[in-house]
């Protein structure tokens, strides 16, 4: 299955708003939102969790800057990749001041853009910041924590927890067999045992699944295991 991330566009031209939905939905990779405010951005990337932002500078209220700078004070760590008709040197560090992640000038070909998004979204995903959407849960590898996305409930992880959780992510929902989590997570120590990675997916099961004698979300396989998202 084909991991569709949400993508977010905050811009004021509806035609290019159109054009670059259609372009991040063309392949079935995302989902995504436009909007043309940006007091609305801001409200919702306070309340929804996308993993790539798109932002250009010209709003019908705000400079696009002002609105990466409050997003960013909110605390959100998502990549965002500001679109500007300017080239100027002040606007450029203006964005990345702000916190942006990228800037592109326009016009700019789509094939770049989505190449741009896709390699800001690696830098991401391996960096301390990272946060992945998995079920009901938003888990933050740095903290070791996964956090119910519509409650107050936080699972907290072991380091090995939280290791085996984002190597099967990063699989993309392919099976991972027992040998090479085995070698991800505690690198092939003679000591370790397929059982003793049994035992630690038994215990997250405990924590994160509905009803884990029913696995929903960390599925054993005949193979190996398969995180589902």
């Amino acid at each position: 299955m084909t991991l569709v991330r949400k993508g977010l566009i905050i811009g004021n031209d509806p035609d290019l708003t159109e054009v670059l939905k259609e372009q991040l939905e063309a392949h079935g990779e995302f989902v995504a939102d436009g909007v043309n405010s940006g007091v609305v951005a801001i409200e919702i990337t306070s309340k929804r969790y996308y993993d790539i932002i798109l932002i250009d500078d010209t709003l019908i209220d705000k400079h696009g800057s002002e609105v990466c700078k409050v997003i960013r004070n909110n605390g959100i760590k998502s990549p965002i990749i500001m679109l500007s008709a300017s080239n100027d040197e002040t606007e450029i560090v203006s964005s990345l001041d702000a916190g942006a992640n990228d800037f592109i000038v326009k016009p700019f070909r789509i094939k770049v853009l989505m190449a741009r998004i896709r390699a800001r979204m690696r830098e991401t995903e391996q960096s301390e910041f990272a946060m992945f959407q998995i079920g009901p849960y938003m888990f933050h590898p740095a903290e070791k924590l996964m956090s119910h996305s519509h409650s107050d409930e936080k699972v907290r992880l072991t380091e090995k927890e939280t290791a085996i959780v984002k190597f099967l992510y990063l699989a993309n929902e392919n099976v991972v067999s027992r040998d090479t989590l085995l070698g991800e997570v505690w690198g092939y120590n003679v000591g370790v045992t397929t059982h003793t990675l049994e035992t630690h997916v038994y215990r997250l099961r405990q924590k994160i699944e509905p009803d884990p004698s029913k696995a929903t979300i960390l599925v054993t396989e005949p193979t190996g295991y398969r995180l589902v998202r």
